[in-house]
């Protein structure tokens, strides 16, 4: 019989990291997917070590034509059945987009959404045959507003939440959950790569990645479609749905313009 496991996607770091040491510490096998091997080996035996679970390294640059269809192939090819998908691997830019590089914006949009779009896709039949199993987007609550100066970055995590809400409406009764997790500021390597710093915002607003990790997964057993991670950010998203859109859009810019 094949192995139910967990397959990772951003794996080597932040929330996929934080993720994939929560699932294994509850006893699931798990698949860590990234582009970086020494830190997925490193983090595989740890999992295995201190939780006896299977942890399975597969190494993909998702970016890379075809890499999500190879990627499900090689799981088939080793005797794996993905029983949860963490759709977690993604990245932002920041910047007016009229200055940043078109190449960049459009590979942020490859991995944000395509990937996701294409691994959901290529994984969920199997799960709905089954009549069990879990897929967990990683979106952000940049999901719920424009965002000014990180606008392809908060239009594609808004796409997310969409696809995530639809599907999981479609998928009512199948016994497959659908969650799409909305973190709000977060220490993770992400801001390394967009240009952020924690000088523009206070401190309150900035969450561990564990946390957010924790939050999500409670989600789960709460059958949630949505999960706004702490407690400024749902308050954040509440008051977004009550102003005028051009309120939004300015209040959106004068945060964002600070990072």
């Amino acid at each position: 019989m094949a192995q139910e496991v967990a397959l990772v996607t951003g794996a080597s770091s932040g929330i996929g990291e934080a993720l994939a040491r929560r699932i294994a510490r509850d006893g699931r096998h798990v698949v860590l997917v990234a582009r970086r091997a020494e830190r997925l080996e490193a983090l595989a035996r740890e999992l295995g070590e201190a939780h006896g679970v299977g942890a399975h390294v597969i190494v993909k640059d998702l970016l890379r034509p075809g890499a999500p269809r190879e990627l499900v192939e090689e799981v088939a090819r080793r005797g794996l059945t993905v029983d949860w998908l963490v759709n977690n691997a993604g990245f932002g830019t920041a910047g007016r987009f009229d200055r940043l590089p078109v190449q960049g914006e459009l590979d942020e949009i490859r991995l944000n959404v395509e990937v996701l779009v294409e691994l959901t896709g290529r994984c969920l039949p199997a799960m709905v045959a089954r009549k069990a199993g879990v897929v967990m987007n990683i979106a952000s609550v940049g999901a719920f507003a424009p965002g000014p100066y990180m606008a392809t970055y908060a239009a594609t995590k808004a796409f997310v939440l969409s696809f995530s809400e639809g599907i999981a409406a479609e998928l009512g009764g199948t016994g497959v959950q659908v969650l799409c997790v909305c973190p709000g500021f977060t220490r993770t390597e992400f801001q390394q790569r967009a240009g952020i710093t924690e000088s523009g915002g206070p401190g309150f607003l900035w969450m561990e990645a564990d946390a957010v990790a924790r939050k999500g997964l409670s989600a789960l057993d709460r059958n949630a479609a949505v999960c706004v991670t702490g407690v400024p950010n749902k308050a954040a998203v509440a008051m977004e749905r009550l102003l005028p859109r051009v309120a939004v859009r300015k209040t959106a810019a004068q945060v964002t313009k600070r990072f």
